[in-house]
């Protein structure tokens, strides 16, 4: 019979330390009920707060940390009602020892989120703007605090890690609502190139795509090409890239008529061949065959 005194004494032991904790649980759960509605109302504060200041993504970050906050904050408090032993800095230590496993075994959700939240900071990108990274490029449709959302142009979605594009250079092409853009244009060399220039000008300028109104055409000769004396044709045109598309083939279109109607040659390749030693010049005589087969 004393292995069954003994469970009993440990069972009657049990049952009296949680009649004795009753009331500490009691108050731990009203802890609770407190926290969660503090941490409700302290959501709509900071929600009311920051509503037009910030993007979406970062209100909603900054919504969460405080909600978090204060859910760290009552659970320690009924912690410590519960288990009187339990200091503040006992529970702060063993926080520590935890994030630091934590961080450890979730280093790159960390670094992305870290990322995220100074991406959100930048006002340099916007959700619509066209982008490139590391040859991921497309839209911005969504920037989130681990990842963004970039739509390329033949609308398949690539979601990149904040890290990737905080760590890498960035290129932001819409960052102005104008972009330059350029062709190369060819004349033969029988051409006069001043002539050429004034009628490549003009044709340019005519076009709809193209903004003259802060920043004028610029034609350059760049190059004495294999063919043809090359100009380098620059303007200033939309900066998205359906924008650029538009504007070269009208450009393009454009010269090509206009260095027709003046009547300058824009040439095709041409190649000269050069040999070492005269080359013997064979003669092809008639087939009496083939002129019967000819009809003739």
């Amino acid at each position: 019979m004393e292995p069954l005194e003994i469970m009993l004494n440990q069972l009657r032991e049990v049952a009296r330390s949680a009649i004795e904790l009753v009331p500490q649980l009691v108050v731990a759960v009203v802890v609770l009920i407190i926290t969660w509605l503090v941490a409700k109302g302290i959501r709509t504060l900071v929600r009311r707060a920051i509503r037009s200041r910030l993007r979406p993504s970062l209100r909603s970050l900054f919504v969460n940390l405080s909600a978090i906050g204060i859910w760290l904050l009552g659970i320690m408090i009924a912690a410590i009602v519960v288990f009187p032993n339990l200091t503040p800095a006992k529970l702060l230590a063993g926080l520590g020892l935890g994030s630091v496993a934590i961080g450890f075994a979730f280093k790159d959700v960390f670094e992305n989120f870290l990322a995220g939240i100074i991406i959100l900071f930048r006002r340099e990108m916007r959700i619509g703007d066209f982008v490139e990274c590391e040859g991921i490029e497309g839209r911005v449709d969504e920037i989130s605090i681990r990842e963004t959302h970039i739509r390329q142009p033949d609308g398949q979605l690539v979601i990149v890690p904040n890290a990737l594009l905080f760590k890498n250079p960035l290129t932001i092409r819409t960052d102005l609502l104008k972009r330059r853009t350029t062709v190369v244009c060819g004349v033969a060399y029988g051409e006069d190139i001043d002539s050429a220039r004034e009628v490549i000008r003009a044709a340019v300028e005519a076009c709809e795509t193209v903004d003259g109104t802060d920043e004028p055409v610029q034609i350059f000769a760049c190059e004495f090409g294999a063919s043809s004396v090359d100009f380098e044709v620059a303007w200033w045109t939309g900066s998205r890239p359906l924008d650029i598309r538009r504007s070269r083939d009208e450009v393009i279109a454009a010269i090509k008529r206009a260095l027709d109607e003046a009547g300058i040659e824009i040439p095709f390749p041409y190649r000269t061949l050069t040999f070492a030693e005269p080359l013997p010049v064979a003669s092809v005589r008639e087939d009496p065959f083939q002129k019967e087969q000819d009809g003739v």
